[in-house]
């Protein structure tokens, strides 16, 4: 299922707080988001961020909770590649704009969160 969230992430560069809005897909108790930029030749921002400071929050409604992000490769990224074009096909078409292969992260409810 594809929700809305404000995804606020430590800027890797300035250390400040950075919310961006995204599409996420719920899997399990994980959500999952797409650093698609719209087929763009580099990464978002929001995906370095997470790269260098994986501990993040996820603001859905008027609730808020700590998250730490995970970038995911082979079969699992294969899996929820498919889980997040089959819920939103445009993305096939943003990875068909680009050579860089679109990241996914996953977002894990962090410990004691």
């Amino acid at each position: 299922m594809k929700v809305t969230i404000k995804l606020t992430t430590t800027g890797r560069r300035s250390g400040r707080r950075r919310t961006v809005t995204l599409y996420a897909f719920e899997d399990a108790d994980r959500l999952v988001v797409v650093g698609s930029l719209g087929g763009a030749a580099r990464d978002p921002a929001w995906a370095h961020n997470l790269r260098a400071a994986p501990h993040a929050v996820v603001g859905r409604g008027s609730e808020e909770h700590p998250v730490r992000a995970i970038e995911v490769d082979g079969p699992e990224r294969e899996r929820l590649w498919e889980l997040v074009a089959d819920a939103f096909p445009l993305y096939r078409t943003y990875q068909r704009r680009t050579k860089r292969l679109i990241p996914l992260f996953v977002l894990e409810p962090a410990p004691g969160g």
